[in-house]
């Protein structure tokens, strides 16, 4: 089950970028804004997806209730960072404001902080066990 934390930050987001795609979606359309969208659905599906996949271990910071390694965990042990910056990046190329993507490198800088945080306390609280699950899995 989601908390009510974990559903603000899923569904408030979401709602603002639909509200944003349904906006633009008069203006005139290119190779960019199509791009954008085609990077913009998947991400926000599978973000969604990876935090009803926390469920109850969901947390502004990092804190190490449970290990979860199902769903899209199974795969990429920060799927929420991964999905967040690809759905950024599509949204910006959606609005045709490209230029907004010079703010990837500090975003993906703060993405992999993140995740180093996060990864030590984890593997502080579950040790071996996490350690084979990073050994399993991507970012």
């Amino acid at each position: 089950m989601i908390n009510a934390k974990a559903g603000f930050v899923t569904f408030v987001p979401l709602v603002a970028i639909l509200a944003l795609v349904v906006a633009f979606a008069q203006h005139p359309w290119n190779f960019l804004r199509v791009l954008g969208l085609v990077l913009l659905v998947p991400a926000l599906i599978l973000l969604t997806l990876a935090r009803f996949n926390l469920g109850s271990s969901f947390s502004v910071t990092p804190q190490a209730r449970q290990l979860v390694t199902t769903g899209v965990y199974s795969r990429i042990r920060n799927p929420i960072y991964v999905f967040s910056t690809i759905g950024i990046a599509g949204l910006f190329l959606y609005l045709d404001w490209p230029l907004l993507l010079l703010l990837f490198l500090p975003l993906i800088a703060v993405q992999v902080w993140r995740a180093r945080v996060e990864s030590r306390v984890l593997e502080e609280r579950f040790g071996e066990e996490y350690r084979r699950y990073k050994a399993r899995t991507w970012f």
